[in-house]
């Protein structure tokens, strides 16, 4: 500056400080005005990150919600339903109900068809079955059915058991509607050759000349198979089976219903799983296929028969177990149904939720 002063005139010099101030100026007012952009830009992004934050939580609580509710459904199609049928309780007439209902609630009914109908697997076959049953997803909702004893899934390490129910007669109904079946079918599969087809003798008349396929031993049937897979349960007679069937009933099944009653069961059932036998009672009442199977030419038996299984020990602990499930069935009805101008009807739903804290 000081060589310009020397080489330029006055004004010139005068006109060079003021450019180089408008200069100098105009640069400062650029920055502050890059300064400024900068801090709007800035501002910007902190809200945009904010925004995304926001965005990620609220997505975060649905994806929460959703996947909620999608454990919720999972619990729901994860139920599985195991009916471990006595043979001669009306098991086919109910099991039909769940045939026709599985298109239209939306579950499985599979078979247990087991060799021979040998009501007690090997441990192996144990092992597969429990294995089946907990881990075949495709299959799940699932409704299983066969002649197999109880069998607990808690001895193989399970937490989330099945849900078992089971449907038992009068002792000695039962058994002479077996004796009859095994002679003379019944009308669901009325071309099949039985095992005793061709013996024409009434029950009362086996009774009479002492059996063996009327003989009190043959009445040991429902408590083994509520009993289940242990040794003592399938000893004629046992008093420590009896009491195992007791408990595992009341302990083990949701639900055991009666023959005699067989309306009952199906309208508790619908209330209590919709989700497989929504439209139960209804099918039942109209439906063709729910009393379709009836044993064929079976004969009452008289009161002298009915006397003289009476008299048996094995008798007295199978009516003992026929009685004791009876009396937990209507106990359970008794606070479910009620009965007006011949119709049964559910009762409404009976509690409510108060005081809830804290408060929001």
């Amino acid at each position: 500056m000081g060589l310009l002063r020397v080489m330029m005139p006055p004004k010139l010099q005068l006109l060079a400080l003021l450019a180089f101030a408008v200069a100098m100026f105009f640069l400062e007012n650029q920055i502050q005005k890059l300064e400024e952009s900068r801090g709007k830009l800035e501002r910007a992004i902190a809200r945009h990150e904010v925004r995304e934050i926001e965005q990620r939580h609220t997505q975060d609580g649905l994806r929460e919600r959703d996947s909620s509710l999608l454990s919720s459904l999972d619990n729901e199609d994860d139920i599985v339903i195991i009916y471990n049928r006595v043979p001669k309780t009306a098991s086919t007439s109910f099991t039909n109900i769940a045939y026709d209902l599985c298109g239209k609630n939306h579950y499985h009914v599979l078979h247990i068809n087991t060799t021979k109908n040998n009501p007690v697997m090997s441990i192996q076959d144990q092992v597969r079955f429990v294995k089946n049953v907990t881990e075949w997803r495709e299959m799940k909702p699932a409704f299983y059915h066969g002649h197999v004893s109880f069998l607990d899934f808690t001895k193989f390490g399970i937490k989330r058991k099945p849900i078992y129910i089971n449907v038992i007669r009068d002792p000695i109904e039962r058994l002479v509607s077996y004796y009859y079946f095994l002679r003379f079918g019944d009308d669901y599969r009325p071309g099949l050759r039985r095992r005793k087809q061709g013996d024409k003798k009434t029950f009362d008349e086996c009774v009479s000349a002492g059996g063996s396929d009327c003989a009190p031993e043959k009445l040991w049937l429902q408590i083994p198979f509520f009993c289940g897979h242990y040794s003592e349960c399938w000893n004629v007679g046992s008093q420590w089976a009896l009491e195992q069937a007791k408990y595992n009933l009341v302990n083990e099944y949701m639900l055991v219903g009666v023959t005699e009653e067989l309306e009952d069961f199906v309208m508790m059932l619908e209330a209590a799983l919709p989700r497989f036998f929504k439209g139960a009672t209804e099918l039942y009442k109209t439906g063709k296929k729910s009393h379709l199977r009836k044993t064929s030419e079976k004969k009452p038996p008289t009161k002298e028969s009915i006397a003289k299984l009476q008299q048996s020990a094995i008798w007295k602990m199978e009516n003992e177990f026929y009685e004791f499930a009876l009396e937990q069935f209507q106990f359970v009805r008794a606070h479910a149904v009620r009965e007006k101008d011949g119709e049964l009807y559910l009762l409404a739903q009976n509690f409510f939720y108060e005081k809830i804290y804290p408060k929001n």
